[in-house]
């Protein structure tokens, strides 16, 4: 069955949603597809904003047969198939190549396709979730218009969920928002997988969904993680003795030294951080040499890392920091970075305004717009 996102795919722009800069009235797109302009682009923007729909709503209204390609698993035989003009189904209309990410096609495939554009064989339209200054060849580039999309905001995302006629409550769909991120796919692909596997969509519902599609790993049992966890609660608690002694149950248990060298160097970051920073250096010096030496030797090693880290001064302000913006991440979203401060090494990247008005040594906030006074390392 084709799946909903798909089935729920707008034809045309008034059932489109969102992209007001490109698809509102007298903005770029919007005029192409009411005046049936055939020109190429290349859409830029983040998974699930939209990029094939426009594409498909672009080809029927300027009347042209529409292919469609995966940059992922496609060649040059694929785009002679589109060319093929001894086909029996030849048709004389415009033709419209999608090439959903573009950016997977080297350099060799580009330059294949580049004379068929330039001679308006075919009308190229590329999907990209890369920047399309490093990832499209100069030559191509310069022949096509680049669009660059943004992830949906949070009442088009509601707005598209109401589109697919499935009932949910409040705290379920604003939950999902802002799990998706912008992703409206996402989204949608999630709701019709629980209502498949469940029926009804709740909060509870949503959440188990998500977490069944990641694999749990879970190879020594109950007795591995409490050990390791009594080993690293030992050496947040500055207790050496204890650290050492459940180091020596790991390492009779046979546990592999390598994986107590990463839990040491996760610790010196984590627990430790702007406190000692040397930590991190001794740390890896162990892991390193587990790396080198191996059992049984490698246990001194370990025994001198864990007593060094045990006793070192504790502070957390680094990685209480990073857990705070991950979860400003996880709740706003991909905040758009200040355009002052982008990278701009290409023209393309210049004429958006990348860069422009950026200062050196700016005592003025480079966090977005919405966190700008936002202060995590206290």
């Amino acid at each position: 069955m084709e799946p909903l996102a798909s089935r729920l795919r707008p034809m045309s722009l008034d059932q489109f949603v969102g992209q007001e800069h490109l698809v509102a009235p007298g903005k770029p797109l919007y005029e192409a597809i009411a005046g049936k302009h055939l020109f190429s682009f290349i859409l830029w923007g983040p998974p699930g904003s939209g990029k094939t729909t426009l594409a498909r709503i672009y080809a029927n209204a300027v009347g042209a047969d529409f292919f469609e390609l995966s940059a992922v698993d496609a060649g040059k035989e694929d785009i002679k198939k589109v060319l093929n003009r001894g086909s029996i189904n030849f048709s004389e209309k415009p033709k419209v190549l999608f090439v959903d990410e573009i950016h997977r096609f080297n350099k060799a495939q580009q330059d294949f396709l580049l004379p068929f554009v330039e001679r308006g064989d075919i009308t190229l339209v590329g999907a990209t979730t890369e920047n399309p200054s490093f990832e499209v060849i100069p030559a191509l580039l310069s022949r096509c218009r680049v669009f660059v999309l943004k992830e949906h905001e949070p009442e088009e995302m509601e707005a598209i969920l109401k589109n697919t006629k499935i009932k949910m409550p409040k705290d379920a769909r604003e939950w999902l928002v802002a799990m998706a991120g912008g992703d409206a796919r996402q989204a949608i692909t999630v709701v019709e997988n629980t209502k498949k596997l469940y029926g009804a969509i709740t909060l509870e519902n949503l959440k188990q969904t998500v977490q069944g599609t990641h694999l749990r790993y879970d190879k020594k049992g109950e007795e591995h993680y409490n050990t390791v966890s009594a080993f690293i609660k030992s050496m947040r608690a500055s207790q050496p003795d204890a650290a050492i002694y459940y180091l020596a149950r790991m390492v009779e248990a046979g546990e592999d030294p390598l994986f107590i060298a990463r839990c040491m160097v996760i610790f010196a970051s984590e627990d430790i951080g702007l406190a000692q920073p040397t930590a991190l250096v001794v740390a890896n010096e162990v892991f390193r040499a587990c790396e080198l030496i191996g059992y049984p030797e490698c246990a001194i090693n370990l025994a001198h890392g864990v007593a060094y880290l045990s006793e070192s001064k504790k502070d957390r302000g680094a990685y209480d920091a990073l857990r705070a913006a991950q979860a400003d991440v996880k709740t706003l979203g991909n905040l758009p970075i200040p355009m002052h401060i982008r990278n701009a090494p290409t023209k393309l990247m210049k004429d958006l305004g990348y860069g422009k008005g950026y200062k050196k040594y700016d005592e003025e906030s480079y966090l977005p717009e919405k966190l700008k006074n936002k202060k995590y390392l206290k």
